[in-house]
């Protein structure tokens, strides 16, 4: 049996608009879609396939998934041979754990590939209708998180 692939996929700010076509691509692709909780559900429309949300916190929709446990799940399905779309809030790797599922990937050769998304970080500058950058009054732009690893 051949080894699957996985399709880390970013899915945008919220706006189900806002997924880009090759998101929408892999998840017609997946067998299986393992998706966060900030992920506008919406989106699973364009998957056939299994989907499981992730869970970062308890509650009604289920217990907490440990990250160690999601990359499991990753690596699981792509050596019994699945297409497996990582689906993403925002992009998967601006404050998602994106680059920590990829080294898991690498690490256990499958091959996987990144699927950029909109991050919420630039897009809520965007539709409040103002620019993160300009050439006359902002240079730059910083991204910082409030959870650091411990």
């Amino acid at each position: 049996m051949a080894i699957g692939k996985v399709y880390l996929v970013g899915g945008g700010p919220g706006d189900p608009g806002l997924i880009s076509l090759r998101g929408v691509e892999c998840l017609k692709l997946a067998d299986e879609v393992l998706y966060d909780g900030l992920v506008n559900p919406l989106l699973l429309r364009h998957a056939n396939a299994h989907c499981e949300r992730t869970c970062r916190t308890d509650g009604p929709d289920g217990r907490i998934l440990k990250q160690d446990e999601i990359n499991q799940r990753l690596v699981d399905s792509a050596l019994a041979g699945k297409t497996v779309v990582r689906l993403k809030g925002g992009d998967p790797f601006i404050f998602g754990r994106g680059s920590e599922e990829a080294a898991c990937l690498r690490k256990h050769g499958i091959e996987y590939e990144i699927v950029p998304g909109i991050t919420a970080a630039t897009a809520s500058g965007e539709y409040a209708g103002f620019s993160l950058t300009h050439r006359e009054s902002a240079s730059m732009v910083t991204f910082v998180t409030g959870h650091e690893a411990t």
